[in-house]
């Protein structure tokens, strides 16, 4: 647990404390509340050998593979959905051999979190028997049940050295408040051995209460606050995912060398997310907040 009495640092200290290769549960899913700024610092840092888990994901993990920081990525899914269909650099290194895929399935990783949580050394689970997973799993194993005779694929339990989220809403203390879904924010919380958090507002305890604390500040190791820290994926109901933005990236990330381009104009900034924020502009980013002014606003926003 952490208890300090004030866990506010700056992006770049809360990223120093994730290590080369170490295990790195990401926060959010798809294009929604993915920790970008995190991701980003981490690539300033020059991280490496990270083996990262998650639900499914998209940018956050793409961008990580691009630069060379991710050694074995252990998600159901990365790519852009069916907007922007494949994510290239995962696809190349996962087709080149150049990181090791461990393919697994959101209840299945919900269920390995649950085991960490409740302190137990395996949990069963059914969805995967019958699949290749087991050969991409080999810490997996089978238990009979002793009340049906059925058998069942015992999975062991997961702890991220560190869960990276991003939530709308936190405050000096680490608590922190998110929209629902909370896909599988809550368990990495409570199953990782620390929390690293960015958030778009730090605001009193008072205030945070009102709303509730969805992840409380003893999981919490550091707690940052950067605005639009999610870009280019939304962070309800503050701003709206920036669709020209990834389909940018999208482009980018088709060969190594236009992704190197995209890391050295949009990653490594000298002034970091304050230079990506002011290369980005403020009317862009404003008109992402603009998303719930009404639905042809909304729509506008993804054409």
């Amino acid at each position: 647990m952490y208890l300090d009495p004030d866990k506010r640092v700056d992006l770049a200290t809360a990223a120093s404390h994730v290590r080369d290769a170490s295990l790195v549960a990401l926060g959010g899913a798809l294009t929604s509340r993915l920790p970008m700024a995190l991701v980003r610092e981490l690539i300033r840092q020059g991280r490496r050998d990270l083996h990262v888990v998650g639900s499914a994901h998209g940018m956050d993990v793409d961008l990580l593979v691009a630069a060379g920081a991710v050694a074995v990525c252990e998600e159901s899914y990365v790519g852009f959905e069916q907007d922007l269909g494949l994510a290239p650099a995962y696809r190349r290194a996962a087709e080149g051999g150049t990181i090791t895929v461990k393919e697994s399935c959101c209840v299945t990783i919900l269920t390995q979190l649950r085991a960490a949580e409740m302190g137990l050394p395996f949990l069963p689970v059914r969805g995967i028997k019958g699949t290749d997973m087991r050969r991409l799993h080999p810490e997996y194993a089978e238990i009979t049940c002793p009340f049906t005779g059925e058998l069942l694929v015992a999975v062991p339990p997961l702890i991220p050295d560190f869960a990276l989220i991003h939530a709308p809403l936190g405050d000096q203390f680490g608590n922190l408040f998110l929209e629902q879904p909370y896909v599988l924010d809550e368990r990495f919380a409570g199953a990782s051995r620390s929390v690293i958090a960015t958030v778009d507002q730090i605001v009193p305890t008072d205030t945070l209460a009102e709303r509730g604390v969805t992840i409380p500040g003893y999981f919490v190791q550091a707690v940052v606050e950067v605005p639009f820290g999610a870009h280019p994926a939304s962070s309800y109901p503050n701003y709206a995912y920036d669709r020209q933005h990834m389909s940018r990236y999208v482009t980018a990330a088709s060969t190594p060398d236009s992704a190197e381009a995209y890391l050295a104009e949009w990653v490594h900034l000298p002034g970091g997310e304050d230079d990506y924020r002011a290369k980005l502009g403020p009317e862009p980013l404003a008109r992402l907040t603009s998303w719930s002014q009404s639905v042809d606003q909304w729509k506008g926003l993804f054409v």
